[in-house]
């Protein structure tokens, strides 16, 4: 640094009392080095900027970049930027190190933090930040701020993801470089040395890991019921009688298919629970993993509520607009001629009134909690709620919400199952099959809600042990008084 600069920097930080008398200046100026002048590069640097650092960015070509970094910072060449601070942010890619090797000596003690990631897992034999370190091994290398892309650092932590994860193997360094993060309003959390690097890089490559089962689940169920009633409705009708009623595969079929999905999706959030709840009973105890099958399943519950709730807000609008449909308006103008044709009344059914009000109020009711778990699981509203809270609305009321849905299925169906002509091919209705899932499930929870159940799988939650008992039975208590 010339003399010149050192008197700029230092008047930058010196304050004059209005008796124009200077008082003692404060410590240096904080300044910071980006080397690299792509979008995460300039992005961090207004950030950095924003949060009061001094920035100055390395540059292969410092003149033709000049026009792009963010008013505020300076930019020079790689070598005079890197001697003017002690914490340098390498923001280029890992083809583009070999411009670091010449300045090995000058960055001896000074921390790099690379930011890099690569195109796919396993690109190269190790990670970028453990290669960093074999070029600059007087350096104190620093993994970080690469799970972060440049919209978010735009745009700020309120909007984006605010967690930044740090590994190294200097807790100096890796402290100052969590103070930045801090400093830039993200959350830092240090995963260890420079060996998870790997696993950091990793992050940004993954794509939707806990919605995956999930994904597959849905996807899986709804060809499955989609081939199943397209063979059933569709091909049926063409085969037995000649008709072609194709055009009913865009609305009429979709609508079977979703709730059908949904209402299976429901279930299999509440079945591991349940299935959890008699493995424990089982057991007598609480001290055991569960099979790593059951924990997985567990994790995506979540995802599988929130594509469940897609699919019944997909029931909801094909319902909407049946009655608006061609086919809907033909077949009742149709009805209305003949009846008038043949000179015909038909008497109103109050059977028939109770269970189309039923299944429309039952349809509702599901609905509307069924959205209420999924408002409380975003996360804005579930962190204002306390852990009683949440697991009222996700257990009890999901619980119900299971019912209702089952209920309406029920009532949609009637008797039509004691009917032998909707055995088309020997095959059942399709909210026939879906049925059975769900009721399975309401049958088990009904039987750990029963009071001596009940009891026993509290017992166990809280500590209890049955082989516990049985080795010292003095110590025992009855689990029914």
């Amino acid at each position: 640094m010339t003399g010149q600069e050192r008197s700029e920097e230092k008047s930058e930080c010196v304050s004059l009392s209005p008796m124009r008398e200077a008082v003692p200046a404060p410590p240096e100026c904080e300044r910071v080095c980006v080397c690299g002048t792509g979008d995460l590069g300039r992005s961090l640097g207004l950030r950095l900027l924003q949060a009061g650092y001094g920035v100055v960015f390395g540059s292969r070509r410092p003149h033709s970049s000049s026009s792009l970094i963010p008013h505020g910072a300076q930019v020079l060449g790689h070598a005079a930027a890197a001697q003017s601070a002690h914490l340098i942010f390498i923001a280029v890619q890992r083809e583009h190190y070999d411009f670091l090797v010449p300045l090995a000596n000058q960055l001896k003690g000074k921390v790099l933090v690379d930011l890099s990631n690569n195109l796919r897992k396993n690109q190269y034999p190790e990670a970028n930040a453990e290669y960093l370190q074999s070029l600059v091994p007087g350096a104190e290398v620093v993994k970080g701020f690469n799970t972060l892309s440049a919209w978010s650092l735009q745009n700020g932590p309120s909007d984006a993801n605010r967690q930044v994860y740090i590994c190294g193997e200097s807790v100096e360094a890796k402290q100052a470089v969590m103070a930045v993060a801090t400093k830039l309003g993200f959350s830092a959390l240090d995963r260890g040395f420079l060996s998870v690097a790997r696993e950091l890089e990793d992050f940004p490559l993954q794509l939707f890991p806990q919605w995956r089962l999930p994904l597959y689940i849905a996807t899986g169920l709804s060809a499955a019921f989609f081939f199943y009633l397209l063979i059933r409705d569709i091909i049926y009708a063409y085969v037995t009688q000649g008709k072609d009623i194709s055009f009913r595969i865009i609305v009429s079929l979709a609508n079977k298919v979703c709730p059908i999905v949904s209402l299976i999706m429901l279930s299999l959030c509440y079945l591991p629970g349940v299935l959890a709840s008699f493995l424990q009973l089982y057991r007598g105890t609480k001290y055991r993993r569960f099979p790593d099958w059951l924990d997985r399943w567990m994790l995506c519950r979540k995802q599988l509520g929130l594509l469940a709730l897609g699919f019944a807000f997909l029931h909801v609008l094909y319902t909407l607009i049946i009655p608006i449909r061609y086919y809907g308006r033909f077949k009742a103008t149709e009805h209305t001629v003949s009846v008038i044709r043949e000179n015909r009344t038909t008497e109103f059914d109050t059977t028939t009134a109770w269970r189309g009000d039923s299944y429309l109020s039952l349809g509702i009711l599901g609905f509307s909690l069924y959205v209420l778990l999924g408002i409380t699981s975003l996360p804005s509203v579930s962190n204002v709620l306390s852990w009683r809270e949440f697991s009222f609305i996700q257990s009890k009321l999901g619980h119900l919400t299971l019912l209702l849905c089952t209920a309406h299925t029920y009532l949609y169906g009637w008797n039509k199952f004691l009917s032998s002509s909707t055995y088309k091919w020997y095959t059942p209705l399709g909210y026939m099959l879906c049925l059975v899932l769900p009721s399975v499930v309401l049958l088990l929870k009904l039987l750990l809600i029963t009071p001596c159940v009940d009891r026993t799988i509290t017992r166990i939650r809280q500590g209890w042990e049955r082989r516990a008992d049985q080795r010292n039975p003095k110590n025992s208590q009855p689990l029914i008084p």
